[in-house]
């Protein structure tokens, strides 16, 4: 995945379910499509209450409407609908198949992400091969926790040896850059990136 200026993960919030798919999918996706042009590097699809089978169909969906654009895809969790439908990669948590099983799925060319909060889960994603590195929260976000801080987030760039470290949790336009000049190779967001105004903002500074 090369990519030269900062990349920009924009994060999706979790708003479909079973019950509203079929009236919301093609606007969600619209949304999606929307931020592409904008200039989103990676849309992370982390829509935690669909099936197997409408994640599938959200993933193909929008995997179609973004050919020719640059921006790539990225399955939360499920390796096996990452592969399935030709994605760029999958995203883990801690409670998410090890790294090693999850490219034995995707593939070695394609791009294993995880979330991190210590140190010990950088080294541990980066011994693992993790390709990008999710870490925070670095600023105060609702329900997340106490946030680590930019030394912190410099600690696990370096840590991670190599691993593009992208910075996560309550990113803005007023402080991503400080994000950035800790080493970052970019921003993960899910309100910041969602939100048109804010998202311009920031994608016309990187």
């Amino acid at each position: 995945m090369k990519i030269e200026r900062p990349i920009a993960c924009l994060i999706t919030t979790g708003a479909l379910t079973q019950e509203n798919f079929a009236s919301e999918k093609d606007s969600f996706i619209d949304r999606l499509f929307e931020a592409a042009e904008d200039g989103v590097d990676l849309i992370q699809i982390r829509e935690k209450s669909l099936s197997a089978r409408n994640l599938s169909e959200l993933a193909a969906d929008l995997a179609a409407r973004l050919t020719g654009e640059r921006t790539k895809i990225l399955i939360n969790d499920r390796a096996d609908v990452a592969a399935a439908i030709g994605c760029a990669g999958v995203h883990l948590t801690i409670h998410s198949l090890p790294v090693a099983a999850a490219r034995t799925i995707v593939g070695t060319n394609a791009s294993v992400s995880c979330s991190t909060h210590t140190l010990d889960e950088v080294r541990r994603a980066r011994d693992a091969g993790a390709d990008i590195i999710l870490f925070g929260p670095i600023f105060a976000t609702p329900g997340k926790g106490e946030p680590v801080g930019l030394d912190a987030l410099s600690n696990a760039v370096e840590a991670a040896e190599g691993a593009k470290v992208l910075a996560l949790g309550g990113i803005d336009e007023t402080n991503f850059s400080g994000a950035l000049e800790a080493g970052a190779a970019g921003i993960a967001a899910i309100r910041a990136l969602n939100d048109r105004a804010t998202r311009r903002a920031i994608l016309g500074k990187l």
